[in-house]
């Protein structure tokens, strides 16, 4: 992993930076003496959450399931199943032509998306990996119940077989019920929150059953922890939260995660998770968004070659060729494209890379480059692991607690109180008249 600052650093006073910096090197003390506010879920940090007789059952599972099903549906919802999704993005073809295809539920409530789930699973043989530290949390709850009938319904008693639990090792309803049924099960860790899970049996079990290679991916996470835990000028982790938290300091409240790849799509979504909760709180922290270009200049670049002035961006460049796919000539040439003849389409895309990083530079637009050495699952599990501990040291440096996200709480109230949820009534008749007003 490397980090290029130099058309961001130019945006940024070095009394600006050097304070800053001072901060994270502050709070990357803190995260490896364990001081860090939130301290008690730091089970992530040492890339330990699965040991090997542990990651040894996974690949198992993996096996049984890739020789029993055609689909596995993963269950949960924001760092339950971000990561997995994300991982299997990037890892695996675009059109797979074999192995057990991957599908995602309970990350919304849509009633249409369930009924045409379950339509095409009639047809299927299928399992279930339900992601819940409590089992209770609504929008898997709900998914899961579904899916479990209609597995049921088809299998009856042998349903249990094709259900897979990963939830708290002790307590919680989707624990009584895995133990009460005898369902498959794997433990999230009590110390490490959802969106910093990816490297426990949460993102592993999916990744495994996909083919992915979760020792490679895991083998590059602790190459990133051996990397990012020593403190130096030119940690790239520290780079990253020092010059990000800079330009928030000097006025650029938004964060925008760029890339030219497709692949990298579920990555960006995982990455905004994870940072959004982790830093906007206590009426402060970077607005996360993000783009795929080329696709995204033609609805967003106007807006940031011109717009106002308070973004910035983080380009994830992947630097070994993802293909080799050269551009044909064409005799009529109507197209007027002959002048590509002979060139790669990802040559082509490099070529639109820089020259969009210099307009937008140009536009007074900061941009910061990340580059990985290739797609593969040692480097993805890297690249995550560099995003976890930046994310962590870059929360810190800026006063807030980076594991902690007490505003996600406030619409839960508000729903429950509508939907009439037991031990709610006094919010739900102080709700319901805050409607007739």
């Amino acid at each position: 992993m490397k980090i290029q600052l130099k058309d961001a650093l130019s945006f940024i006073d070095s009394n600006t930076y050097n304070q800053t910096f001072d901060d994270v090197t502050k709070a990357h003390q803190a995260l490896l003496d364990k001081s860090i506010p939130g301290n008690e879920f730091l089970g992530w940090v040492e890339v330990n959450a699965v040991d090997e007789p542990t990651l040894k059952t996974i690949q198992a599972t993996a096996k049984r399931l890739q020789e029993a099903v055609d689909v596995l549906v993963v269950v949960g919802i924001g760092g339950s199943y971000l990561g997995a999704q994300a991982a299997l993005q990037a890892l695996k073809p675009y059109f797979p032509k074999e192995g057990v295809e991957i599908l995602f539920a309970g990350h919304h409530m849509s009633g249409l998306y369930m009924t045409e789930l379950l339509e095409y699973l009639d047809n299927k043989r299928y399992a279930i990996n339900v992601i819940s530290k409590s089992g209770t949390t609504t929008e898997p709850a709900l998914a899961f119940r579904l899916l479990k009938n209609h597995l049921e319904a088809r299998l009856g008693e042998a349903a249990k077989d094709y259900i897979i639990a990963t939830t708290d090792g002790s307590k919680g309803a989707l624990r009584t019920l895995a133990d009460e049924q005898g369902y498959e099960s794997y433990v999230v860790p009590d110390d490490i929150g959802g969106r910093y899970s990816v490297f426990s049996a949460v993102g592993l079990v999916p990744m495994a059953v996909a083919g992915i290679d979760v020792e490679a991916f895991i083998k590059g996470a602790q190459a990133g922890y051996e990397t990012y835990r020593v403190p130096a000028k030119d940690n790239p982790a520290m780079l990253y939260a020092a010059t990000r938290q800079s330009l928030y300091r000097l006025g650029k409240k938004i964060e925008m995660f760029v890339h030219y790849e497709p692949k990298l799509h579920f990555t960006a979504e995982w990455w905004k998770q994870l940072f959004g909760e982790s830093e906007g709180k206590d009426g402060q922290g970077i607005f996360v968004s993000s783009a795929g270009f080329s696709t995204d200049l033609h609805s967003l670049g106007q807006m940031i070659q011109e717009g106002e002035k308070i973004f910035f961006e983080t380009v994830l460049s992947i630097d070994t060729p993802l293909s080799n796919l050269t551009i044909p000539s064409d005799q009529d040439n109507l197209d007027g494209l002959n002048y590509l003849a002979g060139e790669t389409l990802d040559a082509v895309n490099e070529k639109a890379q820089i020259a969009t990083r210099i307009a937008h530079v140009d536009g007074d637009v900061p941009n910061l480059v990340l580059s990985l050495p290739t797609l593969d699952a040692y480097h993805y599990g890297q690249l995550l692991y560099f995003y976890c501990f930046a994310c962590a040291i870059s929360g810190a440096a800026s006063g807030v607690n980076p594991f902690d996200q007490p505003g996600v709480e406030a619409y839960k109230v508000n729903m429950f109180a509508l939907l009439g949820k037991p031990g709610f009534e006094k919010e739900t008749q102080a709700i319901k008249a805050r409607i007739k007003k």
